[in-house]
């Protein structure tokens, strides 16, 4: 099978990154689900793994996390799909990855794909609605509000692919007011169109911009970039017993200064539940299954924003070289194979 992987780490630039493949077939596991690709998008997280990860002596590491195909075999424990049924899906980070015409997943993290979108459009949803879901519902526990605390939200790089869903969820399932932040026009125009109520620019000191709004210190702040920039700023402008979630890797977290507030901080890292196998992982698929279903009722779309072609060492190249650039806006999909 065709498959795109490094053998060692290289700078983005350097043909020899990610490289053109061919692999066996894998074989699926007792839960296991055999897909064939047909689109899959480009994640930071992809980009990170590239730079930091050395594979094993001759064998390469395949990236790629998010995914729709349609299931080709089945292991004989699986009980929730059958094959022939399209799926969508964000990978585990501990196996072989996406980027691989036929990939094996866990049952329980797989979702059936929206009927309303491609396989482009639906490729450009699982990690980010994932990441934000179990951020806003899970971490921040939104529907419960900080007392005295304007009933808002801000978002910290509203935007990018987690930001673009987290906009989303956060108007269409929540009453909250939907602050994000953008630094270009395009990007803020971006974030309207999803349902930001206000946008203000990152550029600038956050507490003053948030200030400048008029409605109170917002309860909850999501930062899904620049945290380490931000922090003093998010400290200023959060209320008091306020909850605070992260996404991103700053070199270090100083929250000390959120002491005197009593705001409470909250990583968000979606693979840990296909990472350590907890009791609650098929929580993954059913949050899938309801993502879709709130796209297929024309509650959520597709963050889409760019389409690269189709998959292969060239065109991945080019996708990570535009994300490490922290410029891309919503999210870059491949489809079909070179």
């Amino acid at each position: 099978m065709k498959a795109v992987g490094f053998h060692t780490s290289l700078p983005i630039a350097n043909a020899e990154s990610l490289v053109d493949l061919d692999l066996p077939t894998p074989t699926p596991g007792p839960r296991d689900l055999l897909i064939r690709v047909e689109a899959v998008s480009v994640n930071p997280v992809d980009t990170k793994v590239r730079a930091r990860v050395t594979p094993a002596e001759g064998q390469p590491h395949i990236l790629g996390y998010d995914a729709v195909g349609r299931v080709e075999a089945v292991g004989p424990e699986v009980r929730l799909f059958r094959p022939g049924d399209a799926v969508f899906y964000a990978g585990a980070l501990d196996r072989p990855g996406t980027n691989a015409e036929l990939h094996c997943v866990d049952e329980r993290i797989v979702g059936r794909k929206p009927a309303m979108l491609s396989a482009a459009e639906a490729a450009a949803l699982p990690l980010t609605a994932i990441t934000a879901w179990e951020a806003l519902f899970d971490r921040l526990d939104v529907g419960k509000p900080v007392p005295g605390a304007a009933r808002s939200i801000l978002i910290i790089g509203g935007a990018g692919g987690v930001g673009s869903i987290a906009t989303q969820l956060a108007r269409q399932l929540t009453d909250l007011t939907v602050i994000t932040t953008a630094s270009r026009p395009e990007t803020a125009a971006w974030s309207r169109e999803l349902g930001a109520h206000h946008v203000v620019d990152h550029t600038r000191p956050l507490a003053a911009e948030i200030a400048g709004l008029g409605l109170g210190a917002p309860g909850f702040v999501f930062s899904t970039t620049g945290t380490d920039r931000h922090r003093a700023e998010i400290a200023e402008l959060i209320a008091p017993q306020g909850r605070f979630a992260l996404i991103d890797d700053p070199e270090s977290l100083d929250i000390v200064p959120f002491k005197r507030k009593s705001v409470s901080t909250h990583w968000e890292f979606m693979f840990t539940r296909s990472m350590f196998a907890t009791m609650d992982m098929a929580a993954q698929g059913q949050l899938l299954n309801e993502v879709a279903r709130l796209v297929d009722a024309g509650q959520l779309k597709t963050t889409l924003a760019e389409r690269f072609g189709p998959i292969s060492a060239a065109t991945l190249r080019r996708a990570h070289a535009l994300i490490e650039t922290g410029r891309a806006k919503g999210k870059i999909v491949l489809e079909g194979w070179a």
